[in-house]
């Protein structure tokens, strides 16, 4: 081990334009049980992470909050930074992209792509807003995705497919701030040559560790088509390409980079060299969320190989998070804040983290609701670890006022030696919910043995025997103790101490849980958790659901229009005359529709509900002076209106002619 480069651990930043949920903390809260495991395995390891402080929507924000990009940065990362620790997530660094380490690291690395001959010059035709007269970068666009037809951003098509779109590609541009229709114009923008990366990509992911989401994920994209990326942007905010004062670096090249400058940081305030950690072969591990796998295994290791850097070691992505069987959304009110309705409520983080850690495999969906949460938290860390716990120091204190002298049994020893090789198995493997499960059943395993030998009724006739039971079963309790430090911190520290400990349970290797406990005087024990009572979770669950009965409030009110702005809808009757499926689409429909005074081509989401020769012959109500739109590549002019999910047709009731006005 010795041999070893050191172990890096990195957490996907957050960003700074909003407070931390629960969705946050399913890849910080792992992370910091690897990280906290690690150490104690003999690791050396670092732990960095820090706020992505730049992009589009951290500007929007801070416009409409009236302050600037930077005071808005610095309000969140004092709040993530808080709160991280508030939850045990303990960084060695916790920086900010839009500190000067990232900014000159950024700037070296793509320096140096450019002296490698990866980035190139290109014009491109980017979204122009009259009103503002600007260059609409990223999210100050909205429009149509050129893919599925799907409303998308300007960065993503995030209603429809999830690709990436770069500048210009979007359809139907509009602007977000003033809503004018956008035009394309002309502008010199910086390509990265990640095309050129596939024949190192593919050997690369074929033998980087992580998890199998992950690198099945980046390998499919490969295999699939490897554009080039456009790694610039019109913007104020952010890095400045180099030798450019008008275009900076698209956000996506300086977060990551900005790893290594927080290690940098790190680096340089304990006088250590961060090229042990970023050059050559390393063991960089990055934990991050499955919505940035793309980023952190294509676009980052070919950033990093075509600057001479060395490649990140392993990747480890969660599952996404449900809350109540319905997907995370803040809009929709399914999502749980982890200060406002968690941690300020009195609540412990070590139960959060339990859950999180033992809910669920890491890369699969974890699905977030507050009975299951007491459920889980009553029946395994209450009654299962809680109460053996207890029971064993109550009854050593009460009869012995310590820990008996007593040499531990073999049996025991076995039992927990079992337990720490798979433990360090299935962390090492990525695996949190199986070496948790490992640790509850060594307390489950603790609990028959306290149970079935009944120590409290054997002293009433052999003291000695019931001395070489408590024995034991105090055993397990210090194995139990520095296996959950990992998972639940503070309870392990306050285990430690009443097994009679003064220093810091973290201090001590693992290993440490088959090294025969101290004899010292214990504490007066007091049990180690409080249970969730029904009314507490029922309030709990009341304030979610109030907030997603807001939020479709919110969503259902319908603004009102004058009928001056109605009268603008030109509504009129058409006739169906031809209809056939779209290719590629398993939803739409093209078709031909008689409107009097001409026939017009339009797109409709109905083959889900009609069949095409259904269609022709039908009377429809068509709106007829929306602007043309393309919907996976077919032009469509006009809305042809239908009631309900079931695309339910408005007919007119009596046989009118085509064009015939709605009034």
């Amino acid at each position: 081990m010795m041999n070893l480069p050191p172990l890096l651990v990195t957490c996907g930043l957050p960003y700074t334009n909003g407070p931390c949920h629960l969705g946050h903390l399913r890849t910080y809260v792992p992370a910091d049980m690897y990280v906290r495991y690690m150490r104690r395995a003999g690791e050396e390891v670092l732990f960095v992470c820090g706020s992505d402080n730049h992009g589009t929507p951290i500007v929007v924000s801070a416009e409409e909050a009236g302050i600037t990009p930077r005071a808005l940065s610095e309000h969140y990362h004092k709040h993530f930074d808080e709160t991280f620790k508030r939850m045990g997530v303990k960084f060695d660094r916790f920086g900010m992209t839009d500190n000067p380490a990232t900014h000159h690291r950024t700037q070296t690395i793509v320096t140096a792509l450019e002296k490698n001959g990866y980035i190139y010059k290109q014009i491109v035709h980017q979204a122009y807003c009259t009103r503002c007269k600007r260059f609409l970068p990223d999210r100050y666009v909205e429009g149509t995705c050129p893919y599925c037809g799907k409303p998308a951003r300007g960065d993503e098509c995030d209603q429809g497919c999830g690709k990436h779109l770069e500048p210009g590609e979007i359809r139907d541009p509009v602007c977000k701030v003033c809503g004018t229709k956008a035009e394309f114009r002309d502008q010199e923008h910086y390509f990265f040559r990640l095309s050129e990366f596939r024949d190192f990509l593919l050997p690369y992911l074929e033998q980087v560790r992580g998890t199998s989401n992950a690198k099945n994920y980046a390998i499919g994209w490969i295999k699939d088509e490897l554009h080039d990326w456009c790694i610039t942007r019109t913007l104020e905010w952010g890095v400045k390409f180099p030798g450019r004062d008008d275009l900076v670096v698209y956000v996506w090249v300086d977060a990551p980079i900005g790893y290594i400058a927080f290690t940098e940081e790190w680096t340089k305030a304990n006088a250590k060299d961060w090229k042990r950690y970023w050059c050559g072969q390393n063991r960089v591990t990055h934990f991050i969320g499955g919505d940035i796998i793309y980023h952190h295994t294509i676009f980052w290791p070919a950033l990093l190989k075509g600057a001479g850097y060395g490649v990140p070691h392993a990747v480890v992505a969660s599952g996404m998070v449900k809350v109540d069987d319905h997907k995370f959304s803040k809009s929709r009110g399914y999502v749980v804040w982890t200060n406002d309705d968690y941690l300020d409520k009195g609540l412990p983080a070590d139960y959060l983290r339990y859950y999180l850690l033992s809910y669920t495999s890491h890369t699969k969906e974890l699905n977030f609701s507050w009975k299951v949460f007491g459920e889980r938290i009553n029946n395994e860390v209450v009654n299962i670890f809680g109460n053996f716990v207890y029971r064993t120091l109550f009854f050593a204190h009460k009869e012995f006022k310590g820990t008996p002298p007593n040499i531990v049994d073999p049996v025991i020893t076995v039992e927990i030696e079992k337990c720490l090789a798979s433990v360090d198995q299935l962390i090492r493997d990525y695996e949190f919910k199986g070496a948790v499960d490992a640790i509850m059943t060594l307390a489950a395993f603790g609990n028959t043995y306290f149970q079935t030998n009944a120590p409290w009724k054997m002293i009433k006739t052999d003291r000695a025997e019931a001395a070489r039971m408590c024995k034991n079963s105090i055993q397990i309790v210090k194995a139990l103790a520095l296996l959950i430090e990992p998972v639940m911190p503070d309870t392990a520290q306050r285990c430690w101490q009443m097994l009679g400990y003064e220093d810091a349970v973290a201090n001590h290797p693992v290993s440490d849980a088959v090294v025969p406990v101290s004899e010292a005087l214990m504490r007066q024990p007091v049990p180690l958790f409080t249970r969730m009572e029904e009314n507490q979770i029922a309030e709990l669950d009341a304030l979610l659901q109030k907030r997603v009965a807001d939020a479709n409030r919110k969503k259902e009110k319908i603004p009102v229009v004058t009928f001056e702005e109605f009268q603008k809808l030109e509504i009129r009757t058409g006739l169906v005359l031809s209809a056939e499926p779209v290719p590629k689409s398993n939803k739409l429909l093209k078709l031909m529709v008689d409107i009097g005074t001409e026939k017009r081509q339009i797109v409709a989401g109905m083959q889900q509900f009609y069949k095409p020769d259904e269609m022709v012959g039908k009377n429809v109500v068509v709106v007829t002076n929306l602007v043309p739109a393309k919907i996976f590549g077919v032009e469509s002019n006009g809305m042809i209106l239908a009631a309900g999910d079931e695309a339910s047709l408005l007919v007119p009731q009596k046989t009118v002619k085509p064009g015939t006005k709605i009034r």
